[in-house]
């Protein structure tokens, strides 16, 4: 079933819908935690399967006013294009440093130049798909087995050096919705129907956007509790709102000051909130620079006793 006299199929439309949707409700959480570099690649790897939708569903159309050969390479593009992606959305959201050469040279030679060379230049020059079908899906089919046997066994490597429990499930989670895709080139190949791609490519990541909305809620009760609490640390927790507010922190850097004046060190911090240790200093620097003060204690006894009481 067809919807508004498109070539998308009405599930491929449904899939657009939802997902546009669940990524106009995460981006305001990164806005307001944009330190957060998970959700922040999370949001383009959102981004490029809606893209993924709409050109595939809708391309090609005799009815637009483009070549068909230009539409074939725009929507084959953007699935070459998300398939490249997976990789590095799992170096840099995961820090995974196993994929770094998958992420910067493998996907290139193996994923992209393939596409330039089959369903580019050779497709632009005798127009025959399933020629480029045939020929230019070869390597990244045999590449895309080699990339799931990687990102797995960085994941279990990562795990193994001490990796916490939860971000250790959210990883295979992820890599579970990225699986399916191994199977696009057979899909391609066979020329499937749009209704088997759509789900193919799509159900995975619906539970994975779940995931990171039901983390992102998670972790903004969790602020607030902790908020609600901090007077048994001897901070006054109407001074303390107060003064965030006032210095403008921004909701990570308030995540940061609560630990630090809990006692947890910069490594334990950083372990806690998925960051650098680096990462986890500039955010203090950067309030005591709000602040105007020029160590943690002084940092932490003026959020503790008022904006003019240190």
């Amino acid at each position: 079933m067809l919807v508004f006299g498109t070539e998308m199929h009405i599930v491929t439309f449904i899939f657009s819908v939802l997902e546009t949707g669940m990524f106009i409700f995460l981006l305001p959480g990164y806005l307001s935690r944009s330190d957060d570099k998970s959700r922040f690649w999370y949001l383009i790897l959102l981004l490029l399967l809606i893209v993924y939708n709409v050109t595939g569903g809708l391309l090609p159309d005799p009815d637009y006013p483009i070549p068909i050969y230009v539409q074939n390479i725009i929507a084959y593009g953007s699935g070459f294009l998300m398939a490249s992606y997976f990789p590095f959305y799992f170096y840099k959201a995961f820090d995974l440093k196993l994929l770094r050469f998958h992420a910067l040279y493998g996907v290139p030679f193996f994923l992209l130049l393939p596409f330039l060379l089959f369903f580019v230049i050779s497709y632009s020059i005798h127009q025959n798909l399933s020629l480029s079908i045939k020929y230019g899906i070869i390597v990244p089919f045999f590449y895309s087995i080699v990339l799931l046997w990687a990102i797995l066994r960085a994941i279990r490597v990562a795990y193994r050096e001490n990796r916490r429990k939860n971000f250790y499930v959210e990883e295979i989670v992820v890599y579970a919705a990225v699986a399916p895709w191994a199977s696009m080139t057979i899909i391609s190949y066979f020329e499937f129907s749009q209704l088997t791609e759509a789900l193919f490519t799509n159900l995975g990541f619906l539970a994975v956007t779940g995931m990171f909305i039901f983390k992102s809620v998670r972790q903004d009760r969790e602020l607030i509790s902790k908020l609600k609490d901090i007077s048994a640390n001897g901070i006054r927790p109407e001074v303390f709102e107060e003064n965030c507010l006032r210095f403008q922190f921004t909701a990570r850097e308030t995540e940061v000051i609560i630990l630090l004046h809990e006692g947890h060190h910069t490594s334990e911090i950083a372990a806690r909130l998925h960051i650098a240790e680096r990462t986890v200093t500039t955010h203090i620097q950067n309030m005591m620079t709000k602040t105007e003060t020029h160590s943690r204690m002084e940092l932490l006894r003026k959020l503790e006793y008022g904006v003019f009481e240190v």
